[in-house]
């Protein structure tokens, strides 16, 4: 479980951000002079080095945006020119791709940020670029909502294994939906029949809440509550839910610790988001009070058991019911270890987590709730504190990742196993390093009281 007793205070950790923000920059400059952009876009890296990995670009948007962030954190003009350059060359495919579900992950991350930057005063205000990140994510928006599949009392959008296929990552694509609804947009079908983004942004969010998380009560009573599986499988024929399953996870009936920290993270952003919606655009969807209720509820028992099944420092092994993790003892009492022979940790999944963990404590303070807002924000903050040290952040000159043992795909047997090693370590992905530098700026600007941070802040 983690460590609470620490009584750690945002403002401890200004020294710790101005030297994370430091490497970071050192880390998009490694990138940008030595990676080799014609193979793909950078995935994870294998002895320090970013490679590719033939499978979807779901990362070529946190390769961009890290450098919007970056420029968002310490004014780097250099580096914010040279990604909106490239975001203007290489990321239009993305706004487009039908095939993939990832849609909140390249195009909020890179065009979704350029407008709030915008809207924000911290870049010039150009009226045509305005207008073409707001197409961006018009597009975006309704392309994503397309992948759709429906289910008896709603409907998801279905993961790129196909129409049967539930995601519990897909909770961060709605956020694109809801921009796009937002600025105006929607989907049309057959007929020029409209189709609300919002509806289905809502309906998605459902689903998740419902199959995807476990609550230890109806269908899943003999089950741990909090916990996720990463794809829900359904009969397209009838719309009738069959089963858990996994992809990246070890089993579906164990919990893939980055999958549940996607979950943390995108139902308390959507838990942000519906407080400040109006009520009559969410009649249709249930009503605010309802959609509220029904995120604070995934919301907590993702975070809770996130805080109950994860090692003392924050930091989570990459299944919380990986088989070796029976050979570590009681692992849970003592700080994760990350060069153990059995099992690897996933800083990745730490670093998505506590940006769930933070916004969910901010909520409660919000509401007057101190305890509970004292409780999740202490774990947030003690995630973090871990993350910006050794062995965890990269202070490597030639390492070109910036949150080292992250782990992409386990049961693939594609993360790097350094000689002598049983287990891989010491490596990066480009969505750890991405999620890491978004907890910082959040954490940033609550230090600085500068503008809380939200996906959707970028539209005024």
């Amino acid at each position: 479980m983690i460590d609470l007793k620490h009584s750690l205070n945002p403002n401890d950790f200004s020294e710790k951000l101005k030297r994370f923000w430091d490497l970071s920059g050192q880390k998009i400059n490694l990138i940008d002079k030595y990676y080799d952009e014609t193979c793909g876009s950078p995935v994870f890296t294998v002895n320090g080095k970013y490679s590719t990995r033939g499978w979807t670009e779901w990362t070529q948007g946190f390769q961009y945006g890290s450098a919007v962030l970056q420029y968002d954190a310490d004014g780097d003009e250099r580096i914010l020119s040279d990604a909106k350059e490239k975001i203007l060359k290489k990321m239009a495919p993305h706004i487009s791709h039908s095939g993939v579900h990832d849609h909140g992950f390249n195009n909020v991350s890179t065009y979704g940020n350029l407008l709030r930057l915008m809207n924000e005063g911290k870049i010039p205000h150009n009226e045509w670029e305005k207008n073409y990140y707001e197409l961006a994510l018009k597009i975006s928006g309704a392309v994503q909502a397309s992948r759709w599949t429906s289910i008896k009392n709603g409907g998801f959008i279905y993961s790129f294994n196909g129409p049967h296929s539930l995601f519990v990552d897909t909770i961060r694509s709605c956020r694109i939906l809801i921009l796009s609804h937002k600025l105006g947009h929607f989907l049309k079908s057959e007929g020029d029949v409209r189709i609300s983004l919002l509806e289905r942004a809502m309906e998605h969010m459902k689903a998740t809440a419902a199959y995807s998380v476990y609550y230890g009560e109806g269908r899943d009573r003999y089950d741990v509550r909090g916990r996720t599986a990463h794809e829900s499988i359904f009969n397209i024929n009838d719309g009738n839910y069959r089963c858990p399953n996994s992809q990246q996870g070890y089993s579906g009936f164990t919990t893939w610790t980055r999958g549940l920290a996607w979950a943390m993270c995108g139902f308390t952003e959507q838990l942000e988001w519906v407080e400040t919606a109006d009520e009559k655009e969410l009649i249709s969807s249930g009503g605010k009070e309802f959609l509220s209720a029904l995120m604070l509820k995934a919301a907590e028992a993702t975070c809770d058991f996130y805080i109950e099944n994860t090692p003392s420092d924050g930091i989570p092994y990459w299944d919380t019911d990986a088989p070796g993790l029976a050979k570590l003892g009681d692992y849970l009492s003592r700080p994760a270890n990350p060069f153990n022979d059995f099992e690897p940790v996933d800083s990745s999944a730490a670093a998505i987590a506590s940006q769930g963990l933070l916004r969910l404590g901010k909520y409660f303070n919000g509401k007057g709730k101190k305890n509970a807002g004292e409780r999740y924000m202490q774990a947030g903050l003690r995630v973090l504190d871990t993350l910006l040290e050794e062995p965890y952040l990269s202070t490597g000159e030639d390492h070109q990742g910036l949150l080292l043992h992250s782990i992409y795909h386990r049961p693939n047997g594609w993360d790097h196993i350094p000689e002598g090693s049983k287990i891989p370590y010491g490596e990066s992905g480009m969505w750890g390093d991405y999620h890491l530098r978004e907890a910082c700026l959040l954490l940033q600007r609550i230090i600085r009281k500068e503008n809380y941070y939200t996906y959707f802040s970028c539209i005024k």
